[in-house]
């Protein structure tokens, strides 16, 4: 078992380093950067050059906006930074915010990031061997690395990657490509990981005839606190960030899971109504 820390995503940029050394001091194997208000590519880049044995993942970087070739050299720079110790986790996000926050058009998910990790890796062995890029998928055809703009190799192993997933099919994906499943806060209770999580992700790994499984990362909210007043405070502070993804459509399965499927749809007004 692998004992992995998360970090608030309004933890300021000064202040990255810091965290990340306290978390490797107090043994910690991994820790996951979030992307909502920073680049998960930076954060992870400074939590990197502060440490010396912690790893680093990202959980997780949007993948439509950037192009693969740019999410692959970023990764490709940050692993080398880090002395591989990166791990490069993607998500596709929510329609509304591909189209409406990042002005990028909405695509079939689940094809798309299939097609975009496929690219990634060809990407990483060109990188690694020199070889001609030349990748053709529904979603993207990339042909072209001139020798100018190939980094070359790593002195180690490429970064894995991580998917995440709440759907059945998002979940299946992950089986079928990545190298590790991350559940979203949503999904984490160990009923829904029992019941829905390991069938999906078997069946995608049986689908891709693969000889392994994803490992599994449950991404489960915690609520601490130094006295109870701020026990109480961090609650709160759970609750509300549950209650507004549990208003989103998508994340909501959880909710039909024990019983509660009106919750969404209240949860959703309320949201709207700000």
């Amino acid at each position: 078992m692998l004992l992995i820390a998360g970090m608030s995503d309004r933890v300021p940029l000064t202040e990255v380093g810091a965290y990340a050394k306290r978390v490797e001091a107090l043994g910690f194997d991994i820790l996951h950067v979030p992307e909502t208000v920073h680049d998960s590519m930076v954060v992870s880049l400074l939590a990197l050059m502060a440490t010396e044995r912690l790893r680093v993942q990202t959980s997780l970087t949007l993948a439509f906006p950037r192009s693969p070739m740019l999410s692959a050299l970023q990764s490709w720079d940050t692993s080398a930074a880090g002395d591989g110790r990166f791990d490069l986790g993607l998500a596709t996000q929510i329609r509304q915010n591909i189209e409406g926050r990042f002005g990028v058009a909405w695509t079939d998910p689940l094809r798309r990031m299939e097609d975009y990790v496929t690219v990634v890796r060809a990407i990483w062995k060109s990188f690694t061997d020199g070889s001609p890029l030349n990748v053709r998928t529904e979603s993207y055809t990339l042909d072209r690395l001139q020798p100018f703009f190939n980094p070359g190799p790593l002195p180690h192993d490429p970064p894995t990657i991580l998917l995440g997933g709440v759907n059945r099919g998002a979940i299946e994906l992950a089986g079928r490509c990545a190298d590790w499943f991350v559940t979203h806060p949503t999904n984490s209770h160990p009923r829904f990981v029992r019941e829905l999580a390991m069938p999906a992700l078997e069946a995608g790994v049986e689908s891709a005839r693969r000889d392994t499984s994803p490992r599994i990362i449950t991404a489960s909210p915690l609520v601490t606190g130094p006295t109870s007043v701020e026990v109480d405070r961090s609650r709160e502070a759970q609750r509300a960030v549950l209650a507004f993804l549990y208003s989103t459509p998508a994340y909501q399965r959880s909710l039909e899971l024990f019983g509660w499927p009106e919750l969404g749809p209240r949860l959703r007004t309320m949201t709207r109504n700000g």
